[in-house]
C-alpha cells in the first residue's frame, strides 16, 4: 500500500516490524526489506543517539520518513529510516533484503559472482547493491530517487537480540533485531563480543 507518513511518528520498535516486505527503490533498483533493528535514543545504549546529538547522527534527529545514512569500519554505509516526530531520535537500520528489480545494476555495484541471495544480506552490502551514498544522508524517502511502498498485511516476524551491538544493548532486554522467518536474504546473527550472550 502507498506509505503513510504518519505511521512513521511512531518508535522505531513499532515502525520496525511494518518495513519487513515493503519495497525501497533507489533509482532502477528495488529491494524487499527482509530484516531490520530498531534503534532509539535515550534509554537505548545501542544507540548513535544515545547520549546526545552529533554531527554524525543528526539526520536521526530529523523529520520521520527520512534517509540516516552513516560510514562504518571506515568503508561501509549503512542506512535507516528515521522515525518518531521530529527531535526523538528514533531510527530503524535496514539489515538485509531481497532484490526483486534492477538486478543487473545491483550487479554492477557487488560483482558478477554474487549471489542473488547474497546481493544485499547485510547493512553494507544492502546500501551498496541499491547504489545509496553517505551524500544522501537526510533524503526523503518518498522522493525521486527513492520511493517506499509496504507489504499489506506485513509478513510475521521473528525478533531477537540486535546483531554486532557490544554491551547491554546487545542484549535480550534489546530484542528489536526483526526479520522474516525462514527468508534465505536475512543475514546470520552474530553476537559482539561485548554483548551479554543470548541466541537467536
Amino acid at each position: 500500500m502507498p506509505v503513510d507518513r504518519n505511521l512513521f511518528t511512531q518508535a522505531a520498535i513499532d515502525v520496525a516490524p511494518l518495513l519487513l516486505g515493503a519495497l525501497l527503490r533507489h533509482g532502477d533498483t528495488v529491494l524487499r526489506i527482509t530484516e531490520v533493528e530498531a534503534y532509539l535514543a535515550g534509554t537505548d545504549p545501542g544507540s548513535h543517539a544515545f547520549r546526545r546529538r552529533t554531527q554524525r547522527n543528526n539526520s536521526m534527529f530529523g523529520p520521520p520518513l527520512h534517509l540516516y545514512a552513516y560510514f562504518t569500519y571506515g568503508m561501509h554505509v549503512c542506512a535507516n529510516i528515521v522515525c518518531s516526530p521530529e527531535g526523538e531520535a528514533s531510527a530503524v537500520l535496514l539489515r538485509a533484503g531481497e532484490i526483486v528489480s534492477g538486478h543487473d545494476s545491483a550487479r554492477l555495484r557487488r560483482g558478477p559472482k554474487v549471489a542473488d541471495r547474497d546481493l544485499a544480506r547485510g547493512p553494507a552490502r544492502l546500501t551498496q547493491a541499491l547504489g545509496i551514498g553517505l551524500h544522501q544522508d537526510g533524503a526523503d524517502l518518498t522522493e525521486d530517487p527513492f520511493g517506499l511502498t509496504l507489504a499489506d498485511p506485513a509478513p510475521a516476524a521473528l525478533t531477537g537480540p540486535r546483531t554486532g551491538v557490544s554491551g547491554p544493548g546487545g542484549g535480550t532486554e534489546f530484542a528489536w533485531r526483526f526479520w522474516i522467518p525462514g527468508d534465505r536474504t536475512v543475514s546470520a546473527y552474530r553476537r559482539h563480543p561485548g554483548a551479554p550472550t543470548a541466541l537467536n
